[in-house]
């Protein structure tokens, strides 16, 4: 079964109540669409468009007004039928070049034209809604079947007869039946540019025709966008190559691609639950990885072996804070947004023999890579590399306050708990000292220093004696961590803060105070910077230990 084929000029020539019609102007195309009739007195009176719309005009009234024909030209008229002989008052010279008129032989009445083309019309409405009905029958079979995107292309293809493709949301080829990998990459990128150029498709449910031009010729790409309720999914493509086909062949292609976006985005949508699903026991083993969750070797071994995770390999941990918004009730989008950046991260600088796992802890996006390199200087170069590609991935998001941490690389997972907490560490120390970019834990030599003691009564209480009532948080800590980082120097500080000057230096005699000693003398300076120190690594300390023994 194939949709009948829509009326064109052509046709409507070839029926019996246009017997002795001819057409007399130089224009004539057989192959335009022609779906309306219009009086002429109507039409005049309006100015929309006439696309495959033709124009009835008695003699009298076109004699009348010879100049409307430019006008019904400009319009997009399919033709202009003239009931009767052509008006004498008429010249061929007054006939514009792109509009086709005819006249008829003898008089038929608009009434008999118009009742032609309502019966045309509709019979090929209700050969199309039968055919649209046949393609959907045949996919949703498969579909129920569970036979899986490349059956659900290949008879999409067949019912066709021609390649088909499908598109993601990001233009990614998902799938594809007919087409050699030479072609497919010669196609790909200039559709991927017409469709980006043509939002306006993307918007309706409509199928639309692009010709794609390509160094090997052009293409004619029927493509339908795939919209579950208000979200955009991909596209379905259909191709032609060489000559543009004909009007039945593109009604056809038409129907085909419209019927299968809602099947092969049912498709896509169970492939996306099922993959969730999946990456969301990878999160749960990856926790547990990253928090040393698991009771015994052999239960992580067994669990590792599910996912397919190679535990005897080399990794690198790497964690960073997104600013992602999480107003109330809006959770779970905040959730799937860090999911996505997660999934990005993860299929950044591909590499065969090298994989990714992510999960997502609160608000930072964690990601455990394998490395490739076998030499540590290898090592160190790929983990950096890879660090400042997911810093700068981020910043093209319009992340751009984000760091990238990461440990030292674990050799065997057993060590990946102590890499991610090297990674944590690292971050919370450049969200607080504001850096961004990729970090090391290493490169924080003097934090690393001080971490082996911060954790202790001893220190605390030295936090406590320098520090006094100066808590964190407290507009004077703020105020207090600006004067030292620009090295005591008060109107730098005062510039950071956009404090005037004399309100700087008043807010330094009430540090002075509360800390009980002058901070504007150097070693006073070094030891204020040592307590905010060992508060800043203490209070880290305890979260990140909070964090990982809850599981």
């Amino acid at each position: 079964m194939e949709p009948h084929p829509r009326l064109t000029l052509g046709g409507l020539l070839d029926e019996a109540l246009m017997e002795g019609a001819r057409v007399i102007s130089d224009h004539a195309d057989s192959q335009a669409p022609v779906t309306w009739a219009l009086p002429f007195a109507e039409v005049m009176t309006r100015y929309d468009d006439l696309a495959a719309t033709v124009v009835y005009a008695r003699p009298e009234s076109l004699a009348a007004k010879p100049s409307s024909m430019s006008s019904l030209a400009a319009r997009g008229a399919s033709a202009i039928i003239v009931d009767g002989p052509l008006p004498p008052a008429v010249t061929r010279e007054q006939i514009p070049g792109d509009l086709v008129v005819i006249e008829m032989g003898f008089p038929i009445g608009f009434s008999a034209l118009n009742r032609l083309l309502a019966e045309r019309t509709l019979t090929q409405e209700v050969h199309v809604m039968r055919y649209a009905t046949h393609v959907h029958q045949s996919l949703a079979g498969l579909l129920h079947r569970g036979a899986g995107m490349s059956m659900l292309l290949r008879e999409v293809s067949a019912l066709s007869h021609s390649p088909a493709l499908v598109f993601d949301a990001r233009c990614e080829v998902v799938a594809h039946n007919g087409l050699e990998r030479t072609a497919l990459d010669l196609l790909a990128p200039p559709l991927r540019e017409r469709l980006a150029e043509r939002e306006d498709i993307r918007d309706h449910h409509d199928a639309a025709t692009l010709t794609v031009p390509t160094s090997d010729g052009d293409w004619t790409c029927t493509v339908a966008p795939i919209r579950l309720g208000k979200y955009f999914e991909g596209w379905v493509a259909i191709l032609h190559r060489g000559d543009r086909p004909g009007v039945h062949e593109l009604a056809q292609h038409e129907v085909v691609a419209s019927q299968a976006t809602a099947i092969i985005g049912s498709e896509m949508l169970r492939q996306r639950s099922v993959e969730e699903a999946e990456e969301r026991a990878r999160g749960d083993f990856v926790q547990a990885l990253v928090h040393g969750g698991f009771g015994s070797e052999y239960e992580m071994r067994t669990r590792a072996g599910y996912h397919d995770i190679d535990l005897d390999a080399t990794f690198a941990v790497f964690a960073t804070r997104t600013s992602v918004s999480r107003t109330e009730g809006a959770e779970p989008q905040a959730d799937r947004t860090l999911l996505r950046l997660a999934r990005y991260a993860a299929s950044l600088m591909p590499r065969k023999g090298v994989r990714s796992y992510i999960t997502v802890l609160g608000d930072i996006v964690v990601v455990v890579r394998t490395v490739r390199g076998t030499t540590p200087a290898e090592v160190d170069e790929e983990v950096r590399e890879y660090a400042v590609a997911m810093a700068d991935d981020l910043t093209a998001r319009g992340h751009a306050l984000s760091a990238v941490a990461f440990g030292a690389a674990a050799v065997g997972a057993t060590q990946i708990r102590e890499s991610y907490r090297e990674a944590r560490v690292a971050l919370d120390i450049a969200d607080r000292m504001h850096i961004t970019g990729a970090i090391a834990h290493q490169e924080l030599r003097s934090f690393g220093v001080l971490e082996q003691i911060a954790d202790t009564e001893r220190s605390r209480q030295f936090t406590s004696d320098v520090l006094g009532p100066i808590r964190l948080g407290t507009e004077l800590h703020t105020i207090l961590l600006a004067y030292l980082e620009h090295g005591g120097n008060v109107n730098a500080a005062a510039r950071a803060l956009n404090m005037h000057r004399n309100t700087m230096l008043s807010k330094i005699d009430r540090l002075s105070r509360a800390c009980g000693c002058d901070i504007r003398v150097p070693e006073n300076q070094f030891t204020v910077w040592l307590a905010l120190r060992l508060e800043l690594l203490d209070s880290l300390g305890s979260s990140l230990a909070r964090e990982m023994s809850y599981r």
